[in-house]
């Protein structure tokens, strides 16, 4: 828009010399000033799209952010729990190391004193090779889990299907099952497949299941080199838990196994 001081002195010096050179030349001064306001209108506008622009980059980009940390916040939460369950197992050896030191003073002090000595204590069990059967169901998960990060899957095996049949109902059911069904990848696919698809199947909420399907994807694309199943699985993946972390994981193979055109 004109200003109005500048429409006042262009008005005074028409009125005090209206000659037709006067008029074309005030003429085209309004001209020029209205093309200069509205080119600055238009620079205005343009910065003020940009930085609105940027104003939702930095909205998703803090959205991303949050949904990293809550995924974080998830895996700290799970490692936290895997970290007291060891703990767990670790006081109750000492415990047990502890109650056996004490039986074994009290026999010395006997023996010293003249005294026949009590019975001897039993061994301490190796827990990390075996548990022993009356070990509760924390000490047999935690010992599995402790045989199946040492990578030895035979053995993690047989303890997670024990644990599994000694305690159906724990809490910590699906995770042995997902994680027996992983000992199976290698040596008997199928068998890892139907072990997964079991996970899915009983617990579908967990969040063992999402991760489960995408196993079975996996499975059938690596050992099995079935690509069309493995990309079925990946869909199921997406289309059944799209908010899941391993969604996210399944599209990448989708892209992967795409069939070239």
């Amino acid at each position: 828009m004109i200003r109005p001081w500048v429409l006042a002195g262009l008005l005074g010096a028409s009125l005090g010399c209206a000659t037709p050179g006067n008029v074309r030349r005030v003429e085209t001064q309004v001209l020029v000033l209205r093309a200069e306001t509205s080119r600055q209108d238009s620079v205005r506008a343009a910065e003020l799209a940009r930085i609105i622009r940027l104003q939702q980059q930095v909205l998703d980009s803090l959205t991303i952010t949050r949904q990293g940390l809550r995924i974080m916040e998830a895996k700290s939460a799970n490692d936290l729990t895997d970290v007291m369950r060891q703990l767990l197992a670790v006081q109750e050896m000492v415990g047990q190391s502890q109650r056996n030191l004490t039986q074994l003073r009290g026999q010395l002090d006997a023996r010293a004193e003249g005294q026949p000595p009590g019975p001897v204590a039993p061994a301490v069990p190796d827990t990390s090779v075996r548990v022993a059967p009356s070990a509760s169901g924390e000490q047999m998960y935690s010992a599995a889990l402790q045989q199946y990060r040492r990578g030895s899957l035979g053995t993690a095996r047989k303890a997670f299907l024990d644990f599994l049949q000694q305690y159906p109902s724990h809490p910590n059911t699906v995770d042995a099952m997902y994680f027996a069904a992983e000992t199976f990848e290698t040596s008997a696919p199928d068998t890892a497949i139907a072990r997964f698809g079991e996970v899915r199947a009983k617990f579908p909420q967990s969040v063992r299941a999402p991760a489960a399907l995408y196993k079975i994807g996996y499975v059938l694309e690596q050992y099995l080199k079935d690509s069309a199943r493995a990309r079925a699985a990946y869909q199921r993946v997406v289309t059944e838990y799209p908010r899941s972390e391993d969604a996210e994981l399944a599209k990448t193979r989708l892209e992967a196994l795409k069939p070239q055109g």
